[in-house]
């Protein structure tokens, strides 16, 4: 998927998520608001399934095929480059351009669901360590960075707010919210990697 970026191309939302309560109704309102949706492989099968086909897959992004069971498919410049470039700045509009890198306008990203497996009885370290999510929280930082320009979604009940808000038409209550969402993103992230680090923490004379 080759794509020049600038001024009037279609925006994009990535959707890639664990829980994937309320996707596709949010999938199909985003589309309906002009967004082309991209999706990774799990997410995207959820949405076919819900008979949402007009997805492009990650892979059809980046021309690089998913690998290592899953964990590489959004580490990739094709998709950090279409979050991070700074709308505002002429010369990372250029490099977009150049590159070939879409509008990412919505990131749309619940982590893996590392707490809630290392609570189950008989959880081993080989499960939770497989439940330690680096593509995710990679592009929530990466949108949040640039709020200026992205919304950053770590929330299924920020769904609807999402939706009433780009709705509003007004930039200010935009801005407003993209704001308060990169401040959730990053609180998310010091709650994850704190489970993470306690737990490991509680192995490491067991390892």
């Amino acid at each position: 998927m080759k794509s020049q970026t600038h001024k009037g191309k279609r925006p994009y939302a990535v959707l890639s998520v664990s829980d994937k309560t309320g996707i596709p109704g949010l999938a199909e309102r985003l589309a309906q608001r002009g967004y082309g949706i991209i999706s990774t492989g799990g997410t995207q099968s959820a949405l076919e399934k819900e008979g949402i086909t007009d997805v492009v897959g990650i892979s059809e992004l980046t021309e690089f095929a998913e690998c290592l069971d899953g964990r590489l498919k959004t580490l990739h410049p094709m998709v950090l480059g279409s979050v991070l470039y700074d709308r505002s700045q002429p010369n990372h509009v250029q490099t977009a351009v150049d590159e070939g890198f879409v509008d990412i306008a919505i990131v749309v990203v619940n982590l893996y669901p590392f707490r809630q497996v290392i609570s189950k009885p008989g959880a081993t370290l080989e499960t939770a360590i497989e439940n330690i999510d680096i593509g995710g929280p990679t592009m929530l930082r990466s949108a949040a960075k640039n709020y200026k320009h992205v919304y950053a979604v770590v929330d299924p009940k920020d769904y609807t707010p999402l939706l009433n808000v780009l709705d509003s038409g007004d930039p200010d209550a935009q801005l407003d919210f993209r704001f308060q969402l990169a401040a959730k993103v990053f609180a998310t992230m010091v709650l994850n990697d704190s489970a993470v680090a306690k737990y490991l923490g509680t192995r490491v004379s067991q390892h």
